[in-house]
Parts: C-alpha cells; structure tokens; sequence
C-alpha cells in the first residue's frame, strides 16, 4: 500500500472514531438534559413488548478503579450566610410538609429556610407526609431533629412546634428554588396579612444545573439541602449495616459495590418514551446489565443493589448478568424488616435507597428524574464523583470513564456553584 494510502486510510479511521465519540456525548448529555420536563403527570403505562429494544454494545477491557473518576475529598461551602442578627425579623411563622420521599424532602426544606428567611419568620419544623392519603408521620421518625435544628442555626429561627392559632395557615404554592422576587411579590403579601403561612413547593420542572440558578439565594438553600436532613440514630443504623454488607460483599470478591436506582414501576411507565429524534429515556433491567458488563464491570465480582423494594420477575434479566444482584430485602437484618419494609412505611424504603446510592462506590440511574438530580448533589458534596451515565454503547474503546455523569464531568450542577 502507499504511504498516500496509508494516510488516506489513517485520516478515515480518525475522522470515523471522531463521529463515534460525538454521538456517545450526545446520548449520555441527553439523558441529563430530560431534567426540563413535567415530573408531575404520570404517564399511561404501555406493554412491555413496546418498550424492549436491541442494544449493540461493545465489549471493552476490564474496569479497575484507576479507570473510574477518583473519588476525592468532600466539598466545602463557597461563602457564609450573614448571621441571623444582621437579618430583618418579624413575628410570623412558615410551615410546610416533607412529602413524596427524601429526593423531595432536601429540596423542600432548602425551599422553606429561603422563604422564611427572606421573610424574617420563625420556620416551624414540618410533618412528613406519606404517599399514602391520610398517613403521616412525625419529623423525628426518619431524621435527627436535633442536628436539625443545630444545622439551621444563625440561619433561621426554628421552632419545634407552631403556636396554637386560629383555622388552618393559608397555603401558598412557590416554585423549587424559589426565588427572593417571587417571595416579595407573591408569598410577603399574605404573610403580611395573615402571619402565617404554609408552603408547598412546586416541581413542575427538574432543574439541577447552574442555568438560571439565583446566585443571591444559593448561600441559604444550598448550606441547607446538602446536610440538614441527616437520619435519626435508628434510621442510620440500618442504612450504615446495609452499606457494611454491600461493601464487604464487594471486597470479599475483589470486586465493586454498585447502586442501580431501578424501579419496575418506574420503568414501566417511562420506559415506552421516546423523544423526537427516537433516542432512549431510560433503561431496563437487562439493558443496565449490558451496559455495565460491556463497559468492563465484572458479572463474577460486581455486587450490585437495586432500589426495586422486593424481588420482581422483571430483574431476573439483570441478575442473570450479574448473579450478585441484590434488592433491601436480601441485605436488610432480619430484625428490621418489620418496620422498615412493612406495607405502611413506603418512606422508610425511600430512605433507605436515597442514602445507599448516596454512599455506594458507584452509582447509576436508570431514569432521569429529581432522585437522580439530588443523588448526584449529595455525591458531588461529599466527592463521591463515580456517578455513570446509562448510554447505548458503539464504541469498541468505550469505557467506565467515558459515561461519567456530566454533572460531575462538566460540573454543571448547581452544587458546584455553593460548594468549592
């Protein structure tokens, strides 16, 4: 062959590998940009036959730890907030109610802190109501209300318990991360009138990144999503055994320790989406097997945990990948299963999966979505970065590192912004 051809043949299989790793970019930066839609319509479930597509995956060398993100030390807040006595005060109150599972409960504290404090109020410590109409349950049945309370310190004030008062607070609706315009227009002119007000975020969108973010207001929430809510001694106790065991598992094999957020229910209703240009919005069991094998995670060593509650028929597909698949069920003690995983304590369950895949080694999601987005937040903080991104995979070179969440390989969330 001659050296024109060599050259030829050369710029071809560059320019061929250029496209490749433009398209694998592409995937992975749209599974995070889905944050921008409507989280709050449900939609219409279809049948399973609609939603199975055939992946071609490539198989690439084996993944070691050295190919991964390094794990590094834990973020520290940019800036201080000014301290309590240098704020306006006034003699009212905010209340509010942590629903739908801890991915919301970080945001809507964070939410209640800023209005409160842009208002001058005192912040009633709120209830945690359950998915289930009619049922509640009090703060400290999930977190430590006292480390509460000494985390919010010099931020707002905080009371325990609301003041008796007259009929029920007028309930004002505000967007997650609101901003200080929306509370002096909208939420200030009742809190003016009535001296109390209940707030109920808003989540018509997920939005982690830094676009739009109010810098102004970024001190406040952030130094209160990223830990406030840490669990009640109980809570931690079961979390921090299930992680123990998980991780001795992993070492015991030489292998790695990985969290799959990967709900049947979930799947199943989102799983049968596509956007305009056909490409994938989330990912089935047998799929994020695929892709976690093909991208170099030994099926023999890897132990993996899925936040699906209890064993279903539809993770049999990835346990026959990677036989280490286990759900809480498997891991959890005897001893704590009674309260943890009885039909009652849905809260309980989220709980538990939101902290796991907040300290497992690696993690992955398998849907876009709010757990996602402040999964990932607390991982960026605490510098837990190996954070990968489901993709279909065509590149024979493809690797762990390649599908790094871009939150942590563009540092675009808006963690990044609060925490240096």
């Amino acid at each position: 062959m001659s050296t024109m051809d060599l050259r030829q043949a050369l710029a071809g299989l560059l320019t061929l590998s250029m496209f490749i790793m433009l398209g694998n970019m592409i995937k992975k930066d749209h599974f995070d940009s889905m944050y921008d839609v409507n989280i709050e319509a449900a939609p219409a479930s279809q049948n399973a036959s609609e939603v199975v597509t055939e992946q071609s995956l490539a198989t690439v060398s084996h993944v070691s730890k050295k190919s991964l993100m390094e794990n590094g030390k834990g973020l520290k807040p940019c800036r201080n907030p000014l301290a309590l006595e240098e704020a306006p005060q006034s003699e009212g109150f905010i209340t509010f109610s942590l629903t739908n599972g801890p991915e919301y409960h970080i945001s809507q504290i964070a939410d209640a802190v800023v209005v409160a404090r842009i208002l001058g109020a005192t912040l009633v410590l709120p209830d945690i109501r359950s998915s289930k109409s009619g049922y509640s349950m009090s703060l400290g049945d999930i977190y430590d209300v006292q480390k509460i309370i000494n985390r919010l310190d010099g931020l707002v004030r905080v009371t325990r318990t609301l003041p008796v008062t007259n009929g029920n607070p007028p309930i004002v609706k505000v967007p997650n991360r609101v901003s200080q315009d929306y509370i002096v227009r909208t939420v200030q002119p009742i809190y003016k009138a009535k001296g109390i007000v209940k707030i109920e975020s808003h989540f018509s969108s997920v939005n982690p990144t830094m676009a739009g973010n109010k810098k102004s207001l970024d001190t406040f929430a952030c130094q209160t999503m990223f830990g406030t809510l840490q669990l009640q001694p109980e809570m931690h106790e079961v979390v921090d055994s299930m992680v123990q065991k998980l991780q001795s598992w992993s070492q015991n094999s030489n292998g790695q320790f990985i969290a799959v957020d990967l709900r049947t229910e979930m799947v199943a209703k989102e799983c049968h989406k596509k956007d305009v240009s056909g490409r994938k919005l989330c990912y089935q069991p047998h799929e994020i097997g695929e892709f976690l094998k093909k991208i170099g995670f030994s099926p023999e060593t890897t132990v993996v945990y899925v936040t699906q509650s209890k064993w279903n028929s539809d993770l049999d597909a990835l346990k026959d990948i990677f036989p280490k698949t286990y759900t809480k069920e498997t891991v959890m003690a005897e001893d704590k299963k009674g309260k943890s995983l009885s039909s009652q304590s849905s809260e309980f369950e989220k709980v538990i999966d939101f902290y796991i895949c907040s300290q497992s080694e690696v993690f992955v999601p398998s849907i876009p979505g709010l757990f996602y987005a402040n999964v990932a937040g607390m991982r960026i903080v605490s510098g837990k970065n190996q954070i990968l991104v489901p993709a279909e995979i065509s590149s024979p070179s493809a690797s762990a590192s390649d599908y790094i969440s871009p939150y942590v390989s563009q540092k675009n969330h808006f963690a990044y912004a609060c925490f240096c």
